[in-house]
C-alpha cells in the first residue's frame, strides 16, 4: 500500500463534509514522510500508525456531533421532495396532453407516480451514501452519519431509506419524536443518526 492509498482510506472513512480533510491528509503525510525519513520501511511506518478506519475514528472524536432539530429535518426532506416533483410534474403535464383522452392514460399516470416515489428513494441513497446528505440537507446544514461519527455505508443507507419504498414513512418519524438522538426506528435500525454539519 502506497502512502497515498492509506491517506486516502482514512479520509474515505470519514464524512464527505468533516471539517479539515485536507488538514488531516497533510498532516498524514508529514508523519509517513517522518518515518520514512527516519529510516522505517514505508510498511512499517504505515503500520505503526494503525488500521486506516481506527485513525479516522480518532479524528472523529474531535468533532462533536450535535443532533439535528425535527424543524430542519423536515424542511430538508420537504424540498427534496420538491425537487424531485419539478421533474415529475412536467412529464405528468406532458403524458396528460398527450394520452390524456386514451383508456390507458390512469396506467401512464400510475406508473409516472411509482417512477418519481422510486427516484427519490434511489436518489436518496446514493446521495446519503455517497455524499452523507442530499440537496436538501445541504441547504439546511444536515448530515447523514454513523452513530459514531463516521461514514456511513451503502448498506446503512438502503436500510435508513426503507420506509420511504415500503411507505411506512410517518410511523417511522414518530419515533423520532420520543427518541435521546431524535432517531427514527430505521435509523436506530441503521446505526445511522441526523446531525449539524460541521462548519468546513
Amino acid at each position: 500500500m502506497t502512502a497515498d492509498e492509506y491517506i486516502d482510506r482514512v479520509l474515505d472513512a470519514m464524512p464527505p463534509r468533516t471539517p479539515r480533510r485536507a488538514q488531516i491528509a497533510a498532516e498524514l503525510r508529514g508523519h509517513i514522510a517522518e518515518r520514512v525519513a527516519s529510516g522505517q520501511p514505508l510498511d512499517a511506518a504505515l503500520g505503526g500508525l494503525g488500521d486506516p478506519a481506527a485513525l479516522a475514528a480518532s479524528y472523529l472524536d474531535a468533532v462533536p456531533l450535535t443532533n439535528a432539530p425535527l424543524g430542519p429535518r423536515v424542511l430538508a426532506k420537504l424540498l427534496d421532495i420538491a425537487l424531485v416533483l419539478l421533474g415529475v410534474i412536467p412529464l405528468m403535464c406532458i403524458t396528460w396532453v398527450l394520452a390524456g383522452s386514451r383508456p390507458y392514460f390512469p396506467i401512464l399516470l400510475a406508473l409516472l407516480i411509482a417512477s418519481g416515489g422510486t427516484f427519490f428513494w434511489v436518489y436518496t441513497v446514493i446521495a446519503e451514501w455517497q455524499a452523507g446528505q442530499t440537496l436538501g440537507k445541504r441547504v439546511f446544514g444536515l448530515a447523514v452519519v454513523r452513530e459514531d461519527g463516521m461514514r456511513i455505508s451503502g448498506g446503512q443507507a438502503v436500510v435508513r431509506q426503507l420506509p420511504v419504498l415500503f411507505q411506512f414513512y410517518w410511523i417511522d418519524v414518530l419515533f423520532a419524536l420520543f427518541t435521546e438522538k431524535s432517531q427514527r426506528a430505521f435509523e436506530m435500525l441503521s446505526k445511522t443518526r441526523v446531525v449539524l454539519a460541521a462548519a468546513e
